[in-house]
């Protein structure tokens, strides 16, 4: 027992202690949706090109909007480590539901529960590396994250290969199946190292102390770079969901899709913490445009291409645009606040990030059906990169003013 606490309550520990549930949380939750969703969802009744695929994509979503704040606000309050294994329980318990789904609804139902663990994971992981890593938090935040999207680039290749030998069985529900005891599996190891975070390091009243210092208001800077990450998510939820449904089109197999989506998230893993020591060291704001701009590229060039490597190349393109903009957004978030409000604003910004990818599969669900008989999946993906370019625009508009005296952010 005391070196299980030596270890949680030395910061390096910690974080390598979160950084494997987070690893094994993220793989779970992806696996759980990539590739897997999109072909489940029509397994189970939902037609092509129907907007309820849209809503689906986005049902895991949506409790963040809801929680994530409220969670983060929370953790400031009790301590992040209780708000931890409270959603390491439900990373836990969530797959076993899939094995019951028969219908739309149910899956829907599923799938709105499962997203309230990420929805508190996140930001309180976020807040609590925020608070151990003053000087280094834009390293040590995109370090844990990219640890999160190893999992998440493994998740659809792991899954693509189980449905891949699903598919040489009789079509029964037991191809899915068993992906999602694998999916459960996952969540059960991410429940086991939050309960080592919890029985292992300081105190929630410790926390508490702790998380007292600092201002306690938000500055107005913070909705601008919240607007910026639900941007970034908005159009990362749409494509990672119509990226797999074009390249089925195109007639790949669930082996060679999980390799398109997780060559992007292999991007984005590799990046990241370059990215965020980058913006440790030039300031948070740069990375960000460069970011967007890169971003919105393989949006538009999407649509045409169809070789398995081109596509490969513009998923990894996409990925290192998305790597620069939320290695800096998360810092830069918690930079404009004090300590006694990292879980709060980190809550806000993810608050604010799952509108935006909560929004972007419906919407673009609707452009996709509005606009596929005349123009394809073109209107779908432009959507997303213009999107994308008037954020920059919005985004360095403002940097300019600010600068330039005009306002007052």
């Amino acid at each position: 027992m005391a070196k299980r606490n030596s270890i949680s309550n030395n910061f390096a520990g910690f974080l390598l202690l979160l950084c494997i549930m987070g690893f094994f949380a993220i793989l779970s939750s992806t696996m759980s949706k990539n590739p897997v969703l999109n072909p489940f969802a029509k397994y189970i009744g939902i037609p092509e090109a129907d907007p309820l695929l849209g809503v689906v994509a986005a049902a895991s979503t949506m409790p963040g909007i809801l929680v994530s704040l409220l969670a983060g606000k929370l953790s400031d309050i009790i301590g992040r480590k209780k708000i931890l294994l409270l959603s390491s329980i439900i990373f836990a318990s969530a797959p076993f539901l899939y094995l019951f789904i028969t219908s739309p609804w149910q899956l829907i139902l599923v799938r709105f529960y499962h997203g309230f663990a990420t929805a508190m994971f996140i930001p309180v992981a976020n807040a609590a590396i925020a608070e151990k890593f003053l000087s280094e938090k834009g390293e040590k935040m995109s370090t844990f994250s990219s640890v999160t999207i190893v999992g998440r680039t493994i998740a659809p290749i792991l899954g693509g290969y189980i449905l891949s030998g699903g598919y040489m069985l009789p079509k029964t529900n037991w191809n899915y199946h068993g992906l999602y005891i694998a999916v459960a599996i996952a969540g059960n190891c991410a429940l086991f190292t939050a309960l080592m975070l919890l029985f292992g390091g300081e105190s929630s009243k410790q926390t508490q102390k702790k998380s007292s210092e600092g201002k306690r208001y938000f500055p107005s800077g913070i909705a601008l770079v919240s607007l910026v990450e639900a941007v970034q998510y908005y159009t990362f939820g749409a494509y990672e969901f119509y990226l797999v449904d074009y390249a089925t089109s195109k007639g790949f197999d669930a082996l060679r899709i999980g390799i398109i989506t997780g060559a992007q998230l292999a991007a984005i893993a590799l990046v990241k913490p370059f990215a965020g020591r980058f913006s440790d060291k030039i300031g948070r704001k740069t990375p960000i445009v460069i970011g967007l701009i890169l971003g919105s590229l393989p949006l538009i060039i999407t649509p045409f291409v169809s070789s398995f490597s081109d596509l490969v190349r513009v998923s990894v393109v996409y990925g290192v645009g998305f790597a620069f903009v939320t290695s800096s957004t998360g810092p830069l978030v918690s930079d404009l606040v004090g300590k006694g409000l990292y879980g709060s604003a980190l809550g806000f910004l993810s608050t604010i990030m799952d509108v935006g990818q909560t929004l972007g599969p419906i919407i673009t669900g609707f452009i996709f059906a509005a606009t596929f008989n005349y123009i394809g999946y073109f209107g779908a993906f432009a959507s997303l990169g213009i999107i994308l370019l008037s954020i920059s625009l919005v985004f360095s508009l403002q940097q300019v003013i600010k600068e330039k005296g005009f306002h007052n952010v």
